[in-house]
């Protein structure tokens, strides 16, 4: 866990670098129009040029990143503020100043645009929103910084533009050197590709553990969603214990669970009318049917939400008495885990066969290990049985959960179905299980429950569960051995390159997701946090701030430096109780709290803008009312929109999809920061802060019936929740 957050620290530092020039730039502009001698267009230009950069990489970021890798272009990322750093610092005029900006924009671009992603695909479950708010916290922490160099320079005689500008390129040293030597490569990209033992050390070395199998299956899983999803309901327990229920005819409706791990097995019990997720995903709900235009997914991620007892907790919650599902330690304290190179030496690996050999890129290398216990061991000279049944329940394992524990609650299985055919033979076929634990009562080690309205009372040890339920993407050969279902699966990867990756963004899901995504960062933008941080020192000198510092002989561009790095200075420990309330409270929470607040500090700003009570008075409530601004801005809805956007699409287009976002992004960007000398001109500051205000409500209500909370959930989770509610959607649509 600990080389997660260090990575994640790590790659932060390109927003670090972003800050620091959104700093910079806002305060060297005074002085660069007066040495250029620039007029309002052209310094509007200036400022916009490293948004147009941002703009212009982000177009094809995404897909190249998807094709070569997350790393690749962070390093990239990190050369670009660096050479950019140089020419802006030896800048004669004001066309190479603007060719500097732009290299500048492509390593803003690349940055903002994939350490989001990066993050996500690198952090558990768990903590992915507390890690994902770091770029927040780095990003102010470099404003902060850059606005006390600013300040310091403002102080002599004659500052240098040139000097504060090209300043940028030291940190960004550390940040190649970061990028190069320390960052691995995000394991989801890898298993994307088909690199899986690459990927299981990456793993191992971010989660500090050995045992990553059920993980590395969850990533696996995660490139086959897409499909028909369905949401199911199971009493879940030993196999002994549900098979001498009370009901001997209950043996006919009985399915198998397999974990990631062979040679154990669990036995579940399908049952309906229990599960509050299986009931919204059938019927919707009641603040659906009295909120017409809400969206059913919100109410579908709400569902869970409202079930989950301890969000945020590294623990495993399923089966919270007996530790993880499955588990593959022996009675003996032995461990003995799949290992690909191990399966080749001894012949063993089916995969080897079809793929050459080369363990690295061994596509078809099962998941689910192959390798015995040694108990299965001594079992299999008296059994024919094929999985055997001594679990982590019947042998008493630890609490802290195995490889079946995919995070946020949620578990990872797979489930044989067997019936009769009309031709008398048994046939079936394996599906892929996310399992979530049921907030009932009586779920407790050695209780006897019945349960209203299940099909067998339940006895002994068990718990209820909810599950998305799903097609495979891939299963050993073992199992296939076991429940003979045709031809070899193979790994996603080999498949996914078939059809054209744009097509993948018409899919249900994908398309309900681009919606949310697309939306909040158009609403993020035209509240008009971006414009209003470029030009802080502008605004705050128009809002008199000089009158405040009077006393302490500051001209007024040191005055206004001054309180911007105070401003940003106090954002920091707001941006900490975001990190501290992403992975608790929720995402969704968050915003529908703090935008009021926003709403409230622009309207206020409106009001004393047009009625003067006296020039300190008024100085000091607009000053204050910016800072509020600001921080409460950074505590939720500055680090969501980007949180959300790399949780809510499928890996195998996460680029891609994020890519479009960040465009949106940067385009809406590009608007409000390139008209707001104009609009502060035609309107006042009145005038654009009662627009923004507007665009504040209109972001609340958009949140409040568009934007579901996806708090310590697995990604895989979130996108198969987004197919689900997609084709609710649908259904609502043609009813």
């Amino acid at each position: 866990m600990k080389g997660a957050v260090l990575v994640a620290i790590a790659a932060s530092i390109g927003n670090f670098l972003q800050g620091w020039d959104n700093a910079t730039i806002a305060g060297a502009i005074i002085y660069i129009k007066e040495d250029l001698d620039l007029g309002t267009t052209v310094e509007g230009l200036v400022v916009a040029m490293s948004l147009i950069g941002a703009t212009v990489i982000t177009t094809c970021s995404g897909a190249i990143s998807d094709w070569v890798g997350r790393r690749p272009m962070l390093i990239l990322s990190s050369i670009l503020y660096f050479i950019s750093g140089l020419i802006m610092l030896w800048s004669p005029n004001v066309y190479v100043l603007c060719i500097a900006r732009l290299l500048d924009g492509f390593g803003i671009g690349l940055a903002v645009t994939l350490v989001p992603i990066y993050i996500s695909e690198t952090a558990p479950s768990e903590i992915r929103g507390l890690l994902n708010t770091l770029p927040q916290f780095t990003g102010s922490g470099g404003m902060f910084l850059s606005y006390c160099m600013i300040f310091g320079m403002s102080l002599l005689a004659s500052p240098s533009w040139r000097l504060m500008l090209g300043v940028l390129s030291i940190p960004s040293i550390l940040y190649f050197v970061l990028t190069v030597f320390y960052l691995p490569e995000s394991p989801r990209w890898l298993v994307s590709k088909g690199k899986m033992l690459e990927a299981k050390q990456v793993l191992q070395k971010l989660r500090g553990i050995e045992d990553v199998s059920g993980e590395m299956a969850l990533l696996v899983e995660g490139l086959g969603i897409g499909g028909e999803t369905s949401i199911e309901e199971y009493i879940i327990g030993p196999a002994d214990e549900l098979a001498d229920g009370p009901d001997p005819d209950s043996d006919k409706d009985r399915i198998k669970l397999y974990g990631p791990e062979q040679g154990l097995s669990w036995v579940a019990k399908p049952v309906t009318g229990q599960s509050s997720l299986a009931l919204v995903s059938r019927h919707g709900s009641m603040a659906n049917q009295n909120m017409p235009l809400m969206d059913p997914l919100v109410t579908l991620f709400g569902s869970v939400h409202e079930k989950l007892p301890e969000t945020g907790s590294m623990r495993s919650m399923l089966f919270p008495n007996f530790g993880s599902m499955f588990s593959a330690a022996d009675p003996h304290g032995k461990e003995e885990r799949w290992d690909e190179e191990s399966l080749q030496r001894e012949g063993e690996g089916y995969a080897s066969e079809a793929a050459g050999g080369d363990s690295d890129d061994n596509l078809h290398s099962p998941l689910i290990s192959r390798q015995a216990t040694s108990m299965e061991k001594d079992m299999a000279h008296g059994s024919a049985m094929g999985v055997r049944r001594h679990s982590s329940l019947m042998q008493g394992a630890g609490e802290q959960g195995g490889a079946t524990g995919i995070g946020g609650g949620w578990q990872l299985a797979w489930k044989w179905s067997e019936r009769e055919g009309q031709d008398g033979k048994k046939e079936g076929g394996f599906k892929r299980i996310y399992l979530h634990e049921e907030g009932v009562s009586g779920s407790r080690r050695g209780s006897i429950v019945s349960l209203p309205g299940a099909d067998v009372p339940p006895v002994g040890e068990y718990v209820q569960a909810a599950a998305l339920v799903s097609q495979p993407a891939l299963y050993s050969k073992e199992l296939q051995d076991q429940h003979p279902v045709g031809p070899a699966m193979v790994h996603p990867s080999q498949t996914a390159s078939k059809g054209p990756i744009w097509a993948a963004l018409f899919e249900p899901g994908v398309k309900h997701a681009l919606i949310v995504g697309i939306g909040i960062q158009i609403l993020q933008q035209f509240s008009g946090i971006n414009g209003v941080l470029y030009y802080t020192p502008q605004i705050l000198e128009d809002a008199g701030v000089e009158v405040l510092l009077s006393s302490m002989g500051l001209s007024s561009n040191s005055a206004s430096f001054l309180i911007s790095a105070f401003t940003t200075l106090l954002m920091l420990p707001c941006i900490g109780v975001g990190m501290r309330l992403m992975d608790t409270s929720g995402r969704r929470t968050l915003l529908l709290t703090t935008i009021p607040v926003l709403i409230v500090t622009l309207v206020v700003l409106v009001i004393f803008e047009m009625v003067t009570i006296s020039t300190v008075v008024n100085a000091a409530i607009s000053t204050a009312c910016v800072i509020i601004y600001f921080c409460c801005f950074v505590t939720a809805y500055g680090p969501v929109p980007n949180i959300l956007c790399s949780e809510i699409f499928p890996t195998r287009v996460r680029g891609l999809c994020i890519a479009i976002c960040a465009l949106v992004y940067w385009i809406s960007d590009i608007i409000v920061t390139y008209t707001l000398p104009v609009m502060l001109s035609a309107f006042g500051l009145a005038g654009i802060f009662g627009i923004y205000a507007v665009v504040c409500v209109i972001s609340w209500v958009f949140v409040f019936l568009k934007v579901p909370e996806t708090k310590g959930m697995p990604l895989e989770v979130i996108t198969e929740f987004f197919s689900v509610g997609a084709r609710q959607v649908a259904a609502a649509k043609d009813e």
